[in-house]
């Protein structure tokens, strides 16, 4: 029995994984049809890392700036039940912590879309302070550097904000 659920599990992330393939390919809408059949099926309380897999990716697919902030903020409560030991079952999932730079620059990034900056500003400063979870483990193989760099991208355009 145990088996079977791992294996269902694996086929949740093989679809996640297929479905994510279509968006950076471009095809948007499929892959936001296609998260939408996947959240239907695992749901609010479904396991922790298809949420917040499932939720940060289908944010990417949104065209309204406020249904991004809806899921990415369901990303992030995801990564908040998720536990290490799970995500390690998953053998391309990091650590936890190494999500949450990548979670709350992507809301700081909603916030800024949604004319936030105070907001934004919050996550903005929660995404660097995770970041040095790269350094600290050794996963800085170019996502860090990434990530990071997609900081300071978004700290010179809250300061231009700042400036209007």
């Amino acid at each position: 029995m145990t088996e079977q659920r791992e294996a269902s599990k694996d086929a949740v992330m093989t679809r996640i994984g297929q479905a994510i393939m279509l968006l950076h390919g471009g095809d948007r809408e499929e892959a936001r049809n296609r998260f939408g059949d996947l959240w239907s099926e695992i749901g609010e309380d479904g396991d922790a890392l298809h949420r917040c897999t499932l939720a940060h990716y289908m944010a990417d697919t949104q065209d309204d700036p406020g249904d991004e902030l809806a899921w990415d903020l369901r990303a992030l409560t995801a990564a908040d039940s998720l536990t290490d030991e799970r995500a390690a079952q998953h053998s391309d999932a990091p650590a936890v912590r190494a999500f949450y730079p990548s979670l709350h620059l992507n809301l700081a990034a909603d916030y800024v879309k949604l004319q936030r900056p105070e907001a934004a500003r919050i996550h903005l400063d929660r995404a660097l302070a995770a970041s040095g979870v790269f350094a600290e483990d050794g996963s800085d193989d170019g996502y860090g550097g990434g990530v990071r760099a997609a900081i300071v991208r978004l700290e010179l355009r809250l300061r231009e904000m700042r400036e209007m």
